[in-house]
């Protein structure tokens, strides 16, 4: 099967098909380009994707991904770049292996076409010009042959005609031989011409057409299988990654894998434990005993003697809540904020026997007691409290972590001191070095002086005791924290009720220490006698406070000796400021020579609030 002797006469439908086939290939050409736009634009969504999802590096973020789901996702985050990476591999073969090429095959195609389809219109006018020539010399051997015709019959009539002179005949006769002539040479000459027509036309049809349509046939063949072999190229190149993204796929599944729910869940303990204890039952608060008081002074005065003051019990007032903040049932369970003693039957020994009566408390509901402790703001009863919760609503946190729970502050310094240690270790290792430099420099003085390291050695080994010093404090705070860390024997004990033995003073002043007035937690692990807790530790930036203005000034009804932090001792008869007046839990916040102030109860004192004062209520 050949062009040349099937196709003989479709030279225009071969130009036409051959330039349909050049325009396919530039159409596969356009789609294979936009092929590999696609990719680089999916690869580069895929990496902006990744890269928006990746956590921030000195950010919270960073923190959430120590958990195993988290670094699966991130895993899979990385996977995702590297599965984008194989597409962009795939847009680069398929511009480097198959676009490219077929545009500088489409050029030479293009070439090879415009030279055979040339040779072809050559061959085609060169048979069209001995066509015109044979047409020439056929038309001019007709003419002449009807021109001799002619002119041999007007001899034969002159010939004939017997009026007519012998040199009119002689001359007609000479005509006819002429035309005659010119006839013959007409025809010899068409006779040539129509046999190297022939030939020519032979040629055309049976050499030269065939040639052409060969060498087209074949360049046509050879564009068809070259864009077969471009769409296996094509596919191929998608191949070649598939082994790659495999890995990719699988790396997310083992990723997958990896998760460990109890793992992450122990991360959440360790992220969030605070070391304490829960707390304790709240032991029944009996609000009739004011009310049986007055019922007559025997049953005051034995109640005074024989019983103890209201307390809560050591166990109970010993664990809090530290998951609920700023409520009013916690400052109730931390001194001052307990219900305040009752006043004695009468006054002091001194006093007169019909001195002032203890003012009658009223009953109040236990419902309107709970809402007002839920309602009501905590008051700061100590300056470390205060100290802590003012670091914590300015965003400061403590140098020794003091405002953490104890495990999250046992994990901070432990981190803290093990970035020292590496410091410390980087520093050394720099004196080292410079102290081998200047070893070299002593024993090749041409290479440098050793006295221009004499500076940095001493920065780096001041640095160094810097480091070290620095490392020492934390550990100190670090071993404070693990010593004061119960075990887990000793919660088991103390929560099968082993510790019970506890007394009161120490569980209270426990309490009072290890919250502060926004909820935040303290390590004060109580460690003292029965006596008052002083607050240790005050700082100097509490020196220069303004304290609170007086509202009004106070009487005091009767002697209160203040055991519980916080509170403080008055006399009888003493007069003193009030600072701040009660808030509904019975206790008056008062000041005593500018410089020592705490709570009494309400009961204790008799007020006089300053109309005109800043916060100051009218009692009606």
């Amino acid at each position: 099967m050949s062009w040349g002797t099937e196709l003989w006469d479709q030279f225009d439908n071969l130009e036409k098909h051959t330039q349909w086939g050049i325009d396919i290939l530039e159409k596969y050409i356009k789609f294979v380009k936009e092929r590999t736009e696609i990719e680089l634009s999916y690869a580069k969504q895929l990496r902006n994707l990744s890269k928006k999802y990746q956590p921030k590096k000195n950010s919270k973020e960073e923190e959430e991904y120590k958990y195993t789901a988290c670094k699966a996702f991130l895993s899979t985050l990385n996977e995702m770049n590297d599965y984008a990476g194989q597409h962009e591999v795939i847009s680069e073969n398929m511009t480097s292996q198959i676009t490219v090429d077929l545009m500088r095959y489409v050029q030479e195609l293009k070439q090879e076409r415009k030279s055979n389809f040339h040779d072809g219109r050559k061959a085609q006018q060169h048979i069209e010009t001995c066509w015109k020539q044979l047409e020439s010399s056929k038309r001019r051997f007709e003419r002449d042959c009807k021109e001799a015709d002619r002119a041999q019959q007007y001899f034969e009539k002159m010939d004939a005609d017997i009026n007519v002179t012998k040199a009119d005949v002689e001359k007609a006769r000479q005509q006819a031989q002429i035309r005659q002539q010119m006839a013959e040479d007409s025809k010899a000459d068409y006779s040539l011409i129509l046999q190297r027509f022939n030939q020519e036309q032979w040629e055309y049809y049976h050499t030269h057409i065939p040639n052409i349509f060969q060498k087209i046939q074949e360049m046509e063949e050879r564009r068809i299988v070259r864009i077969g072999e471009s769409m296996k190229t094509y596919a191929e190149v998608d191949r070649q990654v598939i082994p790659i993204i495999g890995k990719c796929l699988d790396g997310i599944v083992k990723a997958a894998e990896s998760i460990d729910q109890k793992n992450d869940s122990q991360l959440v303990v360790e992220a969030y434990k605070s070391g304490f204890e829960p707390p304790g039952d709240i032991e029944f608060e009996d609000y009739t005993q004011p009310m049986k008081r007055t019922v007559s002074d025997n049953s005051l005065s034995s109640s005074k003697e024989g019983k103890p003051e209201l307390r809560f019990g050591g166990k109970s007032r010993g664990k809090l809540w530290p998951f609920i903040k700023k409520n009013k049932l916690m400052s109730l369970l931390t001194s001052p904020h307990q219900p305040p003693p009752p006043p004695p039957a009468s006054a002091s020994p001194s006093a007169v026997p019909n001195g002032p009566q203890s003012p009658k408390q009223p009953k109040e509901p236990l419902s309107h007691r709970f809402n007002e402790f839920m309602t009501s703001k905590p008051k700061i009863h100590c300056f470390r409290s205060l100290k802590r919760g003012l670091s914590l609503k300015l965003g400061v946190t403590p140098e020794d972590f003091s405002n953490f729970p104890p495990e999250q502050r046992r994990k901070k310094l432990q981190q803290k001191v093990d970035d020292l240690n590496r410091e410390i270790q980087k520093e050394t290792d720099q004196r080292d070095a410079i102290t081998k430099m200047k070893d070299v420099y002593l024993k090749n003085p041409q290479m440098g002086d050793p006295a221009s390291l004499d500076q940095k050695l001493t920065e780096v080994t001041q640095n160094i005791e810097k480091l070290r010093l620095e490392a020492q404090k934390f550990e100190a705070w670090l071993a404070e924290v693990e010593g004061r860390l119960p075990a887990r024997s000793e919660q088991a004990r103390r929560q099968s009720g082993l510790y019970d033995g506890q007394t009161h003073q120490t569980v209270t002043n426990c309490a009072q220490d290890r919250e502060s007035p926004d909820g935040s937690y303290t390590e004060e692990q109580s460690q003292e006698s029965e006596h008052k807790v002083l607050a240790p530790d005050f700082d100097d930036e509490f020196d220069d406070e303004e304290p609170l203005p007086a509202i009004g000034t106070c009487k005091a009804l009767y002697t209160f000796e203040g055991q519980n932090e916080g509170t403080i001792s008055v006399v009888e008869g003493e007069t003193l400021s009030v600072i701040e007046e009660d808030k509904g839990d019975g206790w008056t916040r008062i000041r005593r020579n500018e410089d020592e102030e705490g709570y009494v109860p309400t009961s204790y004192v008799e007020v006089y609030l300053d109309k005109n004062a800043k916060g100051a209520k009218t009692y009606i």
